[in-house]
């Protein structure tokens, strides 16, 4: 889906930056020998300017909604990953074993035994 979507999205960004290099500026740019030539005289004039500023904003507002689509898809597809790493996570942490949080309580009775120990042999 995502590799759709961005073919898609550069498709319609070399579409857009060709209408926009055919239409008329201050210079007359491109426009003048091409797009007469290219459709056969049909764009000429106002004609011409009406269908590519139209033309270019439908391609401005494809690509506005085809980025977005492609921010969501990327979204989820990194939001899955994370919780497949989470979920990994979790099943090496409840494979391993239980370990206490608290440091030196392992349940061990011997080192306190031994320091009894130690304090009556003093003591006697």
């Amino acid at each position: 889906m995502f590799t759709i979507l961005l073919v898609l999205l550069i498709i319609v960004a070399i579409l857009m930056t060709g209408i926009i290099l055919l239409q008329k500026s201050e210079g007359s740019g491109m426009s003048g020998s091409s797009a007469a030539s290219m459709f056969g005289g049909a764009l000429t004039g106002a004609a011409a300017g009406n269908f590519l500023t139209r033309a270019t904003a439908w391609l401005a507002t494809i690509f506005f909604v085809l980025c977005a689509l492609l921010a969501l898809v990327s979204a989820k597809s990194d939001m899955a990953i994370q919780q497949s790493d989470l979920r990994n996570e979790l099943v090496q942490q409840g494979n391993a074993p239980a370990e206490s949080a608290i440091p030196g309580a392992t349940g061990d009775v011997s080192d306190t035994t031994a320091t009894d120990n130690a304090s009556t042999s003093d003591a006697q």
